[in-house]
């Protein structure tokens, strides 16, 4: 009952075309300084309950899953899930950002690559990249940003393979990373998708690829001290390009251990309210203590794509340009 509240809320706030009903003002304020939601782990609604552990978490995890399966790997699914909604629906749903962890199976003699978190997925990358592509051709002015992170596993020829898919099914529609992210600019040109990658080697090597968007990450389980790490990033003073404040809470395997009836749903909505109220406080923008891409768990609950987007309310662009930054005012 409640997955199918949560798969129906997208078409109580749809925000599939959000991008291009913005006001023209701010067709021309740089994608790093607009509100635009995030989802954190996004591909965990397909986990695979009959997978193996990562290689990439703690011997110590992988060795209990190993003596104990029947009893650690439900819960460790229970504290991995961190979406319900599936990639298309997250982005009707009105997400901008997409958090990719992308791995490649142990002692798999194929190049097919999944997404992990704490277990892989039964999903393929490429295909998941086929159906984004579906959906952009859907919505021609929305703007996605692909984070592809973490590269478990992978080997210079397969990160050449992960690099090859990308630029065979966006082609045209992606965003050189010496284009000023304007709306203006990607619907002039017809870009759709920037690409985060996080490998220097094959930045370098690619015009289509980004370098690694920085995620604060506050590795928290309470929401107070949450939210006293990110307004601490904020007087640290925010990037001058994209980045990410995450507001997902982190458990720890002693953590998990302990509340073995728990999950990380139950965390999660617990601290919904007081999450909520920290993001109707922020406001995007240049300045040092404004947000960018706000990321967060379960992104269908509790209106947290339309609080996002509502931020964007909040700036006026002190000017029109054209290639040229611009700097924005805060509304109070």
């Amino acid at each position: 009952m409640e997955a199918t509240w949560e798969r129906s809320i997208h078409l109580i706030h749809e925000n599939g075309d959000w991008m291009s009903q913005l006001p023209e003002n701010l067709w021309d304020v740089p994608l790093h300084n607009l509100s635009l939601p995030g989802s954190h782990d996004t591909m965990t609604y397909c986990l695979d309950k009959n997978s193996d552990i990562s290689v990439n978490e703690s011997k110590l995890l992988q060795l209990i899953d190993k003596f104990m399966p029947c009893i650690i790997h439900p819960i460790i699914m229970k504290w991995s899930i961190t979406q319900v909604l599936n990639v298309s629906e997250q982005l009707d749903a009105g997400i901008r950002y997409l958090d990719f962890r992308i791995a490649h199976k142990p002692n798999d003699p194929s190049v097919k690559l999944y997404f992990v978190h704490m277990v892989y997925t039964t999903a393929v990358v490429e295909d998941i990249l086929w159906e984004i592509l579906k959906w952009l051709q859907a919505h021609p002015q929305e703007v996605v940003i692909l984070a592809c992170r973490n590269f478990v596993g992978l080997t210079k020829e397969l990160h050449h393979h992960l690099v090859s898919c990308i630029k065979k099914i966006f082609h045209s529609k992606l965003c050189p990373k010496d284009v000023v992210p304007t709306l203006r600019n990607m619907w002039t040109y017809g870009y759709q998708v920037i690409i985060s990658y996080e490998d220097v080697t094959e930045v370098m090597k690619h015009h289509e690829l980004w370098p690694a968007i920085p995620y604060w990450w506050g590795n928290k389980t309470a929401s107070q001290d949450l939210i006293q790490y990110l307004e601490h990033m904020k007087q640290n003073g925010r990037p001058d390009g994209f980045f990410v404040a995450g507001i997902n809470l982190t458990e720890d395997l002693a953590y998990i251990l302990a509340h073995p009836s728990g999950s990380l749903k139950k965390l999660t909505l617990s601290s919904f309210p007081y999450l909520k109220l920290w993001i109707k406080q922020q406001y995007p923008g240049p300045k040092r203590d404004c947000i960018n891409i706000i990321a967060g768990d379960f992104i269908g609950k509790d209106d947290f794509v339309n609080d996002v987007i509502e931020l964007n309310k909040k700036i006026i662009p002190s000017l029109h340009y054209h290639g040229i930054e611009t700097e924005l005012k805060d509304v109070s």
